[in-house]
């Protein structure tokens, strides 16, 4: 099998490098308190969505390194179908779903559902960690990031 050659358009980190510092320290702030597992989980959930090869590739790697087992990064995908997660997990994946899918809206069953397993402020940080990984994927689609180029 031969790899098919995707070349990265732009080095955004020395493009423009104090936004990817200010990304990247809304990134640190919003993981601040999080369950490192479920950091990784809802990373990798938004990033399949997203089609990041990049991230996907990152976090599955961050992901293993925190203890997560293969076979639930590879379930992730089918995570409703999956019995392999919490319900605070399901609660936080269905967050992650609705908010990079935000043109579908976040119901109120989905936020209720979040709120019940996280205190405000640990759902704040949850909700801030889904936007900062919609934007490092939005940064790394774009600028075709090559996955496995940490």
């Amino acid at each position: 099998m031969t790899a098919v050659e995707i070349s990265q358009r732009m080095n955004f980190t020395t493009a423009a490098p104090a936004v990817f510092k200010a990304v990247f320290a809304l990134d640190a702030a919003a993981r601040r308190g999080l369950d490192p597992v479920l950091v990784e989980l809802v990373q990798i959930r938004a990033s399949q969505i997203n089609r990041c090869a990049y991230c996907i590739d990152y976090h599955t790697g961050d992901a293993r390194k925190a203890g997560e087992s293969e076979e639930r990064i590879y379930q992730l995908s089918a995570w409703e179908e999956s019995s392999l997660y919490t319900a605070r997990e399901r609660a936080a994946l269905a967050l992650t779903e609705a908010v990079t899918r935000l043109p579908e809206g976040v119901s109120d069953e989905v936020y209720d559902e979040a709120a019940r397993h996280f205190e405000e402020g640990e759902l704040a940080r949850l909700i801030a960690l889904i936007f900062t990984v919609n934007a490092w994927n939005r940064m790394n689609v774009t600028t075709r990031k090559t996955p496995g180029t940490r």
